[in-house]
């Protein structure tokens, strides 16, 4: 296979490196990971390249941070840390979980905040909550978003908020909502109701503070004090931004070991609509975020859009360092984006070091709506790996 950079013919074809590099089973993810969010990877992906190809106290970012895998993991690993993304409620998930809290403080701090069961949601919520768990949760939302005005939110709030984003909705009892999709996409409310029908359910009470202190045990159930301190030691310099990854200057030139990323594909994933409720509770306009949000309808568009990335990221790496840089597989495999996105990179500037292709074995247990399907499959991951 060649392809074209810069007038130049490349083959690809000897790159390929197809293996099982890294496994759930090879190392357990920390449990601090367990946020959902849509098309987020798994942490064992970013610990390959951080243990192979830096080392402790290297500065490593990822410029779609989503729920923060990369920087989290990194921070694990005694790594600096930078994470961006343009959607504001990438922050919210991943900050706040480098500042731990202890469980009992957390417990009389939150049963101090002052719930109110009789208020409403400036929006119809009905059809996902019982009316006194609506009260409860517009009380969280209004204590939140007055402190985040008067500029006193403190770790403890943060961590609240970050808990509460990810137990709006879900399929079990463990969210604050009736039976609905898993928490990684809000239904909008009119199909909320017809689930409601087609199960014959009507939302029950739920106890909102008793859901965030169960949910913050299991986030620390593995995580040791020594991992505590560090995460928190890593949290003084982290870096946070809410920029447009074509236009990072808060980032200095060539300052970055290391890049591991995997970018929003094409018109695959709906933000706006699978983050609405998210948004809603954290006082953040959806619709805006949706149009922020990079949703080339084409592979060409796309690639538009990833040159000016990886110039980007060209100017910020160091010389010697990398990028990891997730395609994955798009139109159920029609489309391969490594084709494309070799070409970008070469024309940045960067090396084009290997292809991995790690692919794993699973055997698939999905019941969730009521289909069983116990065969075996193959979940692949597709990277680019360059250098500067």
């Amino acid at each position: 296979m060649s392809l074209f950079a810069k007038d130049t013919i490349y083959d690809i074809s000897n790159l390929y490196s197809i293996n099982e590099f890294w496994t759930s089973k090879q190392r357990q993810g920390n449990s601090i990971h367990e946020i959902s969010y849509r098309a987020c990877f798994k942490p064992q992906l970013p610990n390959y390249f951080i243990k192979n190809y830096t080392k402790e106290g290297d500065i490593i970012y990822d410029p779609f941070s989503g729920r923060g895998t990369t920087i989290l993991e990194a921070a694990l690993l005694n790594r600096k840390v930078i994470g961006n993304d343009i959607n504001p409620l990438s922050q919210i998930l991943s900050e706040a979980r480098f500042t731990i809290p202890d469980i009992d403080e957390l417990k009389n701090y939150l049963y101090n905040i002052e719930f109110n069961k009789n208020l409403k949601a400036d929006i119809d919520l009905s059809m996902f909550y019982h009316r006194d768990t609506e009260g409860e949760l517009v009380s969280l939302r209004n204590f939140i978003l007055e402190k985040e005005e008067n500029g006193t939110l403190n770790s403890l709030d943060s961590w609240i908020r970050m808990v509460a984003t990810n137990r709006l909705t879900g399929h079990s009892k463990g969210f604050f909502s009736v039976y609905t999709m898993p928490p990684n996409q809000a239904v909008l409310p009119h199909r909320q109701i017809i689930i409601n029908k087609k199960r014959n359910q009507k939302p029950e009470y739920k106890n909102i503070r008793e859901i965030i202190i169960k949910k913050s045990k299991s986030l620390i159930r593995n995580i040791t004090q020594k991992e505590k301190k560090l995460l928190k030691q890593i949290h003084k310099s982290a870096l946070f931004l809410n920029c447009d990854a074509r236009d990072t200057n808060n980032i200095k030139s060539e300052s970055v070991n290391l890049t591991v990323t995997s970018p929003p594909f094409l018109d695959i994933v709906n933000y706006e609509n699978d983050n609405w409720l998210r948004c809603w509770f954290n006082g953040i306009d959806s619709k805006k975020v949706g149009e922020k949000i990079t949703m080339a309808k084409n592979v060409q568009e796309w690639s538009k859009i990833m040159q000016d990335v990886f110039l980007e990221l060209f100017r910020i790496t160091k010389k010697g360092g990398y990028l990891a840089f997730e395609v994955g597989e798009v139109k159920k495999g029609k489309i391969k984006l490594e084709e494309y996105v070799i070409p970008i990179g070469l024309n940045a500037g960067f090396k084009i070091e290997k292809i991995l292709i790690n692919k794993q074995n699973f055997t698939k247990t999905s019941n969730i709506w009521g289909i069983k399907n116990n065969s075996k499959g193959t979940n692949s991951n597709r990277i680019v790996l360059f250098k500067k």
